[in-house]
This record gives structure tokens, C-alpha cells and sequence, in this order.
């Protein structure tokens, strides 16, 4: 007897393989398809948070229950099956630590560290664009947060570029640029683990086959943003300029120590988990040694806040509490399609269309990610939803998994930071706003204005429907899990 069995006759418990819904397969789709649609109109409302994500799926969730001919206590199971499964639960724990590591590196002063490489250059215009890009692509690559990044560059270099005469709306989406850039390619990003866990591959893998793509992207953004980004005039004197930078100092730049030692570790082939903790342990004692930061501010008790427990830590988990809740119920909700023959259906009737052709695979791939990045408003959310979908035609046609994650992670990246109602570009909207209250001259760029010049999520989101259509970079999976040229035979 293994020790599945052992336990299943211990608790009681049975895997269920099939469910019937009323209205048969489209039945199953009901809690996912509700959620979609959820999602949809909380973001044109204005309503969009992870809480209230989270309450769409549930709602879902329950649709499908009243929607279930078997027996309610085989969807029950069937739902806690999907809950219990591994991807769920290896994405909400390197979050955990992702988020820890991000929050310490931002207690040792990074992103003024990043900002002051900025004030001492002496560019302006059009290159403080290029420059602020280039500094949020590495602070995202760096931290794993394209949200971050998003609200800390709002803070701190939107203002300064608007004050030597950079074009806000091109400022606004270089900062959103750079955010692509590192939320797709960072080893401790969220997507990032999230394409690779979904797919059953390898954080250090998966980001070494990708880097390609997010450099052919952007190159040609940051000359684009050097060029066009300089169309603004200067909106403040010199004292203005100064209260903007008198607070950033060079120190912070030692937090790359840590950021390069979790880089170099992760691509070695270490565990993306045993990477971070190695991070976290080496970045402490820089910031108290070197006095950038507090004992206090890395870990501290407090008995009367709400938390008790407070600092980096802490607030790194935290921020995670409430998506992942989501990521499990989205997956729960993508387990009930199998179950319920959905997903069966679904690739069946692309399978007609597709035939043996690879390519329409992809680009059937392409097309899937993008339709639900487009609906979904926080893109971890979407690529959780896409998964499934991707992980069934590529593992069909054997396509690479490092392959089918940078599908998968690319277009979700790209699209989350560029759509008007997407959950990062609102936050940037919403900073940009309250950063007008400390500087009264600070123009604000309206999310449907920035939306047709953020140039590294829309050339990477067309660099990947080029490479479905024409192959490039196209690698098949090997029985033992290698990358091939060639398709192996059956």
C-alpha cells in the first residue's frame, strides 16, 4: 500500500477524477468564467483590489457548487483536491520570501541609492527618461516587484524628471517600462515564480532562456524613450530640484551586494528559496553594520500595533497575505475545468485547429495569455488563470517548459503594465496624484494616456507573437527533460 493510499483510508478521503455539471463542460468553466467577468468590472468601476478579487473567486467557487449534478461532497473534495495541489503552494512561499528580501533590500536605502545614480549624472530631458528606465529595470530585476518599482520611482524620479523638462506622460511610461522589465525577468519576481512553478521548471532555467527576449525589447525602447522622452519643459526652479534629491545618497548601493549574491546563486542552480535566505542573511548585517537602517526597522515587537510583530520581515509577507488566498483559489477553480472536461473540451477544439502545426500551438498559447491578461487586472492573477491552459498545448505538442513559461510570463508581464485599467498603472496614477500634494507643479498623466508608450511591454508582447509565428528561440522537451532542436518522435 503507498503511502497516498495509506492516507486516504486514514482520513477518508478519495481523489476524484471526473465531475458533471449542469450545462456539461461550460458548467465546470462557471467559477473561473465568473471571476473573469468579476475582474472585468470591479477595473472599469474603479474597484479593482486583491480583496475584492478574492471575493470573486469565492463567489465563483460557489456558482459551481449549485451548478454540480454529482454529489456536492465530490466537489467539495474535487475542489480541495485542486487547493492541495503543489503549485499553489510552492508560488505562495517563494512569494514570502521574495517579498522579505524585497522589503530588506528597500530598508537598506536601494531605491535612493538607484535615484541618486540619477541626480549626480547630469542628464535631463529625454535621457533622464532613458535613465529612469534603465534604473527602474534594474531595481525591478532586482527586488522581484514591478508594483514596487512602480510606486517607488512615481515617488521619487517622476518628480525629478518633470523638473528638468522630461514629457510626463513618457516619464510616467519609462518608469512603467522598466517595471516590465524586471517583474518578467527577475529569478525572485512573482510572475517569474509563478510561469515556472506552473509549468514545472526551474527558476534559474527559465530566467537564462528568457533573457534574450527582454534585451531585444529593450534596446529599442530605451532609444525610444531617449529620443521622444524630452518633450517637456522645465515645471520647477532649481530649489525644487533639490528638495527632490536632498534625501538620496549613495549608501544605498550596497544593498546590489546582497541583490548580486541572490543573482549569482539562483543561476548556479541553487533553490530559489536557498537563494533568497542567503540574501536576506547577507543584506542584514550590511544595513546594521553599516548604520543604513535599524535592528528595529529588519525585525521588531510591538504590543501596540495590531500586528505586534512589525519591520522588513514582516511587511514583506504581509503584502502577500491576500494573493495567496487568490492563487489558490484560482487554481482550485482551474482544477474544476479538468475535472469537469472543460479544459479537455477547450484543447480538443483548438487541437482541430492546430493539427500538427507547432506554430498555430503557439500562437493559440499567445493568443489565450493575452485574452485573459487583457480582462484580468493584477497579472499574477492571469497568468495563474492562463497556466493551466498553456501547460496542456505545450505539453501536447512538447514544448519546452522553459519555452512555454516565457510564453506565458512575457505576455503577462508586458500586457499587465500597459492596459488603462490594469492594477500597476492605477497605482502609478494614484502616487503620481498624492506626490502632487508635497509638489504642487507636478502635472498628472492619466492612465489612458500613457497607455500607447510603454515601449518594453509592448515590443515584448510583440516579440513573442513573432517568435510563435516564426519559431524563434523554439526549443522541445527531450524525455529527460532537455532542450532539443527538433520535435522528437513519438
Amino acid at each position: 500500500m503507498s503511502e497516498n493510499e495509506a492516507l486516504e483510508r486514514t482520513t477518508g478521503d478519495k481523489k476524484i477524477q471526473t465531475l458533471d455539471f449542469i450545462f456539461g463542460p461550460f458548467g465546470a468553466a462557471v467559477p473561473l468564467l465568473f471571476f473573469v467577468v468579476w475582474a472585468i468590472t470591479i477595473s472599469m468601476l474603479d474597484l479593482s483590489s486583491e480583496v475584492a478579487l478574492v471575493m470573486g473567486a469565492i463567489i465563483g467557487l460557489t456558482l459551481g457548487l449549485l451548478l454540480c449534478k454529482s454529489k456536492w461532497a465530490d466537489y467539495a473534495q474535487g475542489l480541495f483536491d485542486g487547493l492541495a495541489q503543489p503549485v499553489g503552494v510552492i508560488a505562495m512561499v517563494a512569494w514570502f520570501y521574495a517579498g522579505m528580501f524585497a522589503q530588506v533590500l528597500q530598508v537598506g536605502g536601494l531605491v535612493e541609492g538607484l535615484v541618486w545614480v540619477g541626480s549626480v549624472t547630469g542628464v535631463e530631458g529625454g535621457m533622464f527618461v532613458a535613465l529612469s528606465f534603465l534604473l527602474a529595470a534594474t531595481f525591478s530585476t532586482a527586488v522581484g516587484t514591478g508594483y514596487g518599482t512602480t510606486v517607488a520611482f512615481c515617488t521619487l524620479m517622476y518628480p525629478a524628471g518633470i523638473a528638468v523638462g522630461a514629457d510626463p506622460t513618457f516619464m510616467f511610461a519609462g518608469i512603467l517600462a522598466g517595471a516590465v522589465f524586471g517583474d518578467n525577468l527577475a529569478p525572485v519576481s512573482d510572475t517569474t515564480i509563478v510561469s515556472a512553478t506552473t509549468q514545472d521548471a526551474d527558476v534559474p532555467g527559465v530566467v537564462r532562456s528568457r533573457f534574450k527576449y527582454s534585451i531585444v525589447a529593450a534596446v529599442p525602447a530605451f532609444i525610444l524613450f531617449a529620443v521622444f522622452g524630452g518633450g517637456g519643459s522645465s515645471q520647477a526652479d532649481q530649489t525644487a530640484v533639490s528638495s527632490v534629491i536632498e534625501s538620496v545618497n549613495p549608501s544605498g548601493l550596497l544593498m546590489l551586494v546582497p541583490f548580486a549574491f541572490v543573482l549569482i546563486l539562483a543561476l548556479s542552480g541553487h533553490h530559489l528559496l536557498t537563494s533568497l535566505t542567503w540574501g536576506i542573511i547577507a543584506a542584514v548585517p550590511i544595513i546594521v553594520l553599516l548604520g543604513l537602517g535599524a535592528p528595529g526597522d529588519i525585525l521588531s515587537f510591538n504590543p501596540d500595533s495590531e500586528m505586534v510583530v512589525e519591520g522588513a520581515l514582516i511587511e514583506g509577507i504581509t503584502g502577500y497575505f491576500n494573493m495567496a488566498i487568490l492563487i489558490l483559489l484560482i487554481v482550485g477553480a482551474a482544477h474544476l475545468l479538468r475535472l469537469g472536461g472543460t479544459m479537455a473540451s477547450i484543447t480538443s477544439g483548438l487541437v482541430k485547429w492546430i493539427k500538427q502545426s507547432v506554430r498555430k500551438a503557439e500562437v493559440s498559447i499567445w493568443a489565450i495569455v493575452s485574452l485573459l491578461n487583457s480582462s484580468i487586472t493584477i497579472n499574477t492573477a492571469a497568468e495563474i488563470a492562463a497556466a493551466p491552459f498553456v501547460k496542456e498545448i505545450g505539453s501536447r505538442y512538447k514544448i519546452h517548459r522553459y519555452r512555454m513559461a516565457n510564453m506565458l510570463d512575457a505576455v503577462t508581464s508586458a500586457l499587465g503594465y500597459i492596459f488603462p485599467w490594469g492594477a500597476p498603472v492605477l497605482l502609478g496614477w494614484s502616487t503620481i496624484q498624492t506626490m502632487q500634494g508635497q509638489y504642487d507643479w507636478l502635472p498628472i498623466v492619466e492612465p489612458t494616456a500613457v497607455f500607447p508608450f510603454v515601449f518594453q511591454g509592448w515590443f515584448l508582447f510583440i516579440i513573442m507573437l513573432i517568435a510563435a509565428l516564426t519559431g524563434w528561440g523554439l526549443r522541445y522537451e527531450g524525455k529527460n527533460g532537455e532542450e532539443l532542436k527538433e520535435k522528437p518522435r513519438d
